[in-house]
C-alpha cells in the first residue's frame, strides 16, 4: 500500500511539473536606453499596454528595464517589441524571452537591488 501510495504521489507530483511548464507564462524582458524620466516610462508603458498580447507591462525607469508579459497563447515578436522602442525614441539594448511571470521578475530584481545596498 505504501509503495502504491508513494507511487502515486511521484506521478502527480511529475504531472503537475509537467503542466507548469507547459503553461510557462512567457515576458519580454529589455535593457532600454534614452529613458529618463516618468513621461519617458509612460509613453512607452501606453505603446506597450496597446498589444493585444500584452498582458501587463512594467517600466523601471531607475534600471532603464522594460517588462512585458505576454498573454497566454500569444505572441510578441522581439523585432515588433524593438520597433515600438526605437518608433518612440528609444533604444533598445538588450532584449530577450523570459519564462517567468512578470511579478517573477519584478521579485528577482528588487532582490538584486537589496543585495547591491
Amino acid at each position: 500500500m505504501k509503495k502504491t501510495l508513494s507511487s502515486t504521489a511521484l506521478a502527480l507530483i511529475i504531472g503537475l511539473s509537467f503542466a507548469n511548464s507547459a503553461f510557462a507564462t512567457t515576458s519580454i524582458r529589455a535593457e532600454v536606453k534614452g529613458m529618463v524620466c516618468a513621461f519617458c516610462a509612460k509613453g512607452i508603458s501606453k505603446k506597450l499596454n496597446s498589444l493585444d498580447a500584452a498582458k501587463q507591462v512594467f517600466v523601471d525607469l531607475k534600471n532603464r528595464v522594460v517588462l512585458v508579459e505576454i498573454k497566454d497563447q500569444q505572441k510578441i515578436s522581439l523585432d515588433e517589441f524593438n520597433k515600438i522602442i526605437q518608433d518612440a525614441g528609444y533604444d533598445v539594448a538588450k532584449a530577450e524571452y523570459v519564462d517567468k511571470s512578470l511579478a517573477d521578475i519584478k521579485s528577482e530584481m528588487h532582490l538584486d537591488d537589496e543585495a547591491k545596498k
